[in-house]
């Protein structure tokens, strides 16, 4: 008989941290692809590729016995519901894969990736709406701080609604989409035997549907075969679907032990990694704004982890420790 699952904090914040390192790089290999190559196209080949990486550990998985959703005959309403989740968040990961890889594309490195970052605003929001976790005052503060700082950015410094960028505004929508999505999955792994090697393998298969009609829709069917035997671009394609791959995956297993709004908190640094790393192989230049913006954004994110925690100390942890 299965031990029931017991979240552990310390091992959902060190796994948030190897999250960190994977997402400040992902930016760089999407950037980097091989000029005239669409974002939609990259964003289906690099979701084929998440979907055979992530097979060998759910077989390995399955050998080992774990066999979580398949393992317990749970009622033909709750298998329904699973199935709903996984065709839901399917094809909300598909469209924020596609407009993650287009508003790093348009938007530049450095800004799509302090945008990203206000991820933990809206993890947090929802989880007040539809999980019931209020924020305290000081939490509150900290999040309007990223709100400013953020608006700063998108304005390009100008505060005015007229500067605002449409590019910099699809870069916020993705931590949006994600933030729903996850929340909505953390909720099935805490409430069913699904483990997050099934949940990423059958959102990824979804995914790829999902992406391959759109690419057939809007593109062709004719640039997809041709694009598979482009050595240059499968390159950059496998490297983002196994980075994506492997951020995914730590991803479901650090929120299996700590909140989303945590772990998404832990992350907040990672535009710094892209920001170096971006100035290093295409010469971007790092303007003041940016770094402004970015120190304002970590403050702000790192004062909401130690809000949180305050709070943390003065309510027992919802799942145990």
């Amino acid at each position: 008989m299965d031990q029931p699952f017991s979240p552990r904090r310390g091992t959902g914040i060190t796994l948030a941290f190897i999250c960190l390192i994977v997402l400040g790089l992902m930016p760089i290999i999407a950037i980097g692809r091989p000029a005239g190559s669409s974002a939609l196209s990259f964003a289906l080949w690099l979701s084929v590729w998440q979907l055979l990486f992530s097979l060998p550990l759910l077989a390995l998985e399955w050998h080992s016995g774990e066999h979580g959703l398949f393992g317990d005959r749970l009622p033909r309403s709750e298998r329904w519901r699973v199935l709903g989740v996984t065709l839901f968040t399917g094809g909300l990961f598909s469209l924020s894969t596609w407009m993650y890889v287009l508003a790093f594309e348009k938007a530049g490195a450095v800004n799509a990736a302090i945008a990203l970052q206000a991820y933990p605003l809206f993890a947090a929001a929802l989880e007040a709406v539809f999980l019931r976790r209020r924020k305290n005052a000081l939490e509150l503060g900290f999040m309007l701080l990223v709100v400013v700082a953020l608006y700063y950015l998108a304005t390009q410094g100008t505060w005015q609604l007229a500067g605002l960028s449409s590019w910099f505004l699809m870069a916020l929508a993705v931590p949006l989409v994600w933030s729903v999505a996850h929340i909505i999955v953390r909720q099935a792994l805490l409430s069913t035997p699904i483990t997050p090697s099934q949940v990423t393998t059958s959102r990824l298969i979804v995914s790829t549907i999902f992406l391959l009609g759109l690419a057939v829709v809007l593109e062709g069917f004719e640039a997809i075969p041709l694009l598979g035997l482009d050595f240059q671009f499968q390159i950059f394609a496998v490297a983002m679907g196994l980075a994506y791959y492997v951020e995914l995956i730590v991803w479901f297993y650090a929120v299996r032990h700590i909140d989303v709004s945590v772990a998404s908190s832990i992350t907040v640094p990672a535009p710094v990694v892209t920001m170096v790393l971006s100035a290093l192989f295409f010469n971007e230049t790092i303007t003041g704004l940016q770094i402004i913006v970015l120190g304002l954004v970590i403050l702000g994110l790192t004062g909401l982890l130690y809000a949180g925690s305050r709070a943390h100390i003065a309510t027992p942890y919802e799942a145990g420790q």
